[in-house]
């Protein structure tokens, strides 16, 4: 997984728009990622709505909020329609930028090993640097953690 300090990697990925969300188009800007298991589940509804509810605040920062996870454009656009989504979800179906992050990992239920998702957030600074890590987050109280972190940035 990547550290504080790590330089954020280059992408260039399909939104659930229809469009291409690149890092070269945020150059110069802060902006956080969050990397979450699968579109339409439990937590990762709960998580995407506590972002969506709380986007006002963000944009008030001026810091714009992309969701990423392995799931396809079709399907992103299919969750971001039935919960009134109000920021891109970002698809990496190569699973390209969650290995690069560090968040495409091993996971063990019930003695099953697969690879997944780590539910995990990163603050991206204007320099391409990583400015804050949140690791195996909580959904429900996530976005309100990443807003305070960013308004104490802040000062």
């Amino acid at each position: 997984m990547l550290k504080i300090g790590d330089r954020a990697p280059a992408f260039s990925l399909a939104s659930d728009d229809g469009g291409i969300v690149s890092s070269a188009s945020l150059k110069g800007q802060r902006y956080v990622l969050y990397f979450y298991p699968k579109d339409d589940t439990p937590g990762c509804t709960k998580e995407a709505c506590a972002f969506r509810d709380n986007l006002p605040k963000f944009s008030k920062l001026g810091v714009p909020v992309f969701g990423l996870s392995a799931d396809d454009e079709k399907k992103h656009a299919k969750f971001v329609k039935k919960y009134a989504l109000n920021f891109p979800l970002l698809s990496d179906p190569d699973h390209e930028l969650l290995e690069a992050y560090g968040a495409w990992v091993e996971k063990n239920l019930y003695g099953r090993k697969y690879m997944g998702i780590q539910r995990s957030t990163f603050v991206v600074g204007g320099n391409a640097k990583i400015e804050q890590v949140w690791e195996k987050v909580s959904p429900e109280k996530h976005a309100a953690e990443v807003l305070a972190w960013l308004a104490q940035a802040r000062k």
